[in-house]
């Protein structure tokens, strides 16, 4: 705790006094533009890997980068309800799902024997169920870091198919009025490979004369 005071005082006389109109803009409401749903992992820092603002992302974040598939028999988790604000609301267009490279929380879901001390955990990754059933059919045959690599793309996906049965999400796709992304982020490069669904690869997207594209020579299972 006490590390943490000195940036607290750094903070208000050196950033925050320096900037007191955006921060009294900030007081006056906000308009993110896009949900950010990442892993609670300490090294993932959203603001820094995109460069943005305070206000800009509406981060959610949990062990996995999860978010429960709708179920009419079970209360609306936290993801739910937190998605449905965005989206009604702040009126939030674009929804990011980032994984990561080294995720604890895939490498828990691929050795889910090992977690009888965690029984929480062991709970919650029951909702990455798919990933782990995807890993076991299509890619058993992989050494363990590729197939923990596998697991944390096939991850993202399979969340991405999960926001889609929340039913604030499912009538606005529909209408195309919101867009799904996944993205994975690798920490020791500090790359950011992005899902083509063309293609079905992540792919690095690299800035181009007319703005940026994918580049199909850079994807994150080969990098």
């Amino acid at each position: 705790m006490l590390k943490l005071l000195p940036g607290l005082h750094q903070f208000k006389s050196e950033i925050h006094s320096q900037n007191e109109k955006f921060f009294e803009r900030l007081a006056a409401g906000q308009s993110p533009d896009a949900i950010f749903i990442t892993c609670s992992d300490s090294r993932v820092v959203p603001n820094l890997i995109t460069q943005t603002d305070p206000g800009t992302l509406f981060v959610i974040r949990n062990a996995g980068n999860i978010v429960p598939a709708y179920s009419v028999d079970s209360d609306s988790p936290a993801e739910e309800a937190t998605i449905e604000y965005a989206i009604n609301q702040l009126n939030v267009k674009e929804i990011i799902v980032c994984g990561h490279s080294g995720c604890g929380a895939m490498t828990g879901l691929l050795q889910m024997d090992k977690l009888d001390s965690m029984p929480a955990v062991k709970k919650w990754l029951k909702h990455s169920e798919r990933t782990l059933d995807i890993i076991a059919s299509d890619y058993c045959d992989l050494d363990w870091e590729c197939k923990i690599s596998a697991a944390i793309q096939v991850n993202v996906l399979v969340q991405l198919e999960n926001l889609r049965t929340l039913p604030c999400i499912s009538r606005r796709i529909i209408n195309r009025e919101v867009e799904l992304h996944g993205w994975v982020y690798d920490i020791e490069s500090g790359e950011v490979y992005i899902f083509d669904p063309v293609d079905e690869e992540f792919k690095a997207p690299v800035k181009t004369v007319d703005g940026f594209e994918l580049d199909s020579a850079r994807t994150y299972s080969n990098k």
